[in-house]
């Protein structure tokens, strides 16, 4: 039935996040606070729950929404909060600098070197990453461009799962970006709670949905945390039990993705044959993939803009093929697919924004992949292994039907 559902908005009226971001904002620190504190924080408790009340309408269907007002009556209870009372937004005591917030006890199965690999070489490290019109760089440094509108699955495993919703940066065009991103991560022994991140265009949250910052009430709960780097641009996300590390930006009005991954991790599915169906490991589909290189080639010999899809309007600004090169040669000085891939992106969309997303992409790129000799990347694989697309004879109904069944399985 899925099948015919439509794709998700390119922004939702559900303002869940906001609220969430609100509240960790007011109690930022707010487990150390004393009990002459406490009124503080029912107060913030009470601002929140309101919050929640105003978006109540739009978010009947939001897990996220759910999560929270039962999590609010939780705590409501757990700290004698009273529903009545003042609502208005307290800022209470930051955590004192450098307060890690690490528990010297936390279990050694919640470092993924020391537990996983005990008796063990040094795990390999991989890296995928998604930004800008999109462009998918693989566990397997396989290079794309694809068109992937709607919902897809990125990473799917048995530790986390990622999922992506591209939406057309212009109305009518095959131009598509990242608008937003949904990470789950699973629940793990005694380390972390199952924990849900969500993002979307202007929203990018310092905490969890459920408004923590870390993987819970468990015994290793700090080996999963959220920390801002540049509030709502930046913010990274240490799961230190599986040693996984996500960077997850906006640049202009879109998102981008960024991994550090085990190999290990990276491969423990249980059902190896759905390891298809995520983007990350096996890349986009061949149906879904554009050559940018070819397109890139016609453009520099016309001279000129030209755009994917026939009759798009004119982006904000319009580039030649000479501008473009010019304007991405300004953050990316080697010739390789990222500044391939901001020049189409220029050309494409018109926004200075995407040579931005290919910069950062990169520099995400530097701090993240393990192998520093195949930081750049020359030549996109342009031939594909049978993973990479959908079964020979498969219906496009069908394929999206898998696609869904497999994020429906995760909920």
């Amino acid at each position: 039935l899925c099948v015919f559902l439509p794709y998700p908005t390119v922004t939702s009226p559900c303002k869940i996040l906001k609220c969430n971001s609100e509240f960790w904002a007011a109690t930022s620190g707010s487990h150390h606070l004393g009990a002459e504190e406490a009124p503080e924080f029912c107060t913030a408790l009470r601002a929140y729950a309101h919050c929640t009340r105003r978006t109540a309408r739009t978010c009947r269907g939001d897990l996220a929404y759910h999560s929270a007002v039962h999590g609010i009556d939780d705590l409501m209870v757990q700290h004698n909060c009273s529903k009545d009372g003042p609502t208005s937004q307290p800022r209470l005591r930051t955590l004192p600098p450098g307060d890690s917030q690490e528990r010297s006890d936390s279990p050694e199965i919640c470092h993924y070197e020391k537990s996983f690999h005990k008796h063990s070489a040094t795990p390999n490290y991989t890296h995928c990453g998604l930004f800008g019109d999109p462009h998918l760089r693989t566990f397997t440094d396989t290079f794309q461009t694809c068109k992937v509108q709607g919902a897809w699955p990125l990473i799917d495993n048995n530790y986390l799962n990622v999922q992506v919703t591209n939406t057309p940066v212009l109305p009518g065009s095959s131009a598509t970006a990242t608008s937003k991103l949904t990470i789950i991560f699973k629940s793990f022994q005694e380390c972390v709670d199952q924990k849900v991140y969500q993002a979307e265009m202007d929203e990018l949250p310092a905490a969890f949905a459920d408004g923590s910052k870390n993987g819970g009430d468990k015994h290793g709960a700090n080996s999963l945390k959220i920390t801002e780097k540049v509030s709502g641009q930046h913010i990274e996300i240490q799961a230190k039990y599986i040693g996984t590390t996500i960077v997850v930006r906006q640049v202009g009005r879109y998102l981008t993705f960024a991994v550090r991954m085990p190999e290990e991790v990276v491969n423990a599915v249980e059902d190896r044959d759905s390891q298809g169906l995520y983007l990350c490991l096996r890349g986009c589909p061949l149906n879904q993939q554009i050559d940018f290189q070819t397109i890139r080639s016609a453009q520099a010999t016309e001279g000129r803009a030209r755009r994917k899809g026939p009759s798009l309007p004119a982006p904000p600004e319009a580039f030649t093929y000479e501008t473009a090169t010019a304007k991405c040669r300004e953050k990316l000085p080697v010739e390789d697919l990222y500044f391939q891939s901001c020049v189409f992106d220029l050309l494409t969309t018109g926004d200075v924004n995407f040579m931005l997303a290919a910069y950062y992409a990169f520099e995400d790129v530097k701090m993240l992949h393990s192998n520093k000799d195949k930081l750049h990347l020359y030549e996109r694989t342009r031939e594909l292994a049978p993973g990479n697309m959908a079964p020979t004879g498969t219906h496009p109904t069908l394929w999206v039907a898998l696609l869904c069944l497999s994020w429906l399985c995760l909920l």
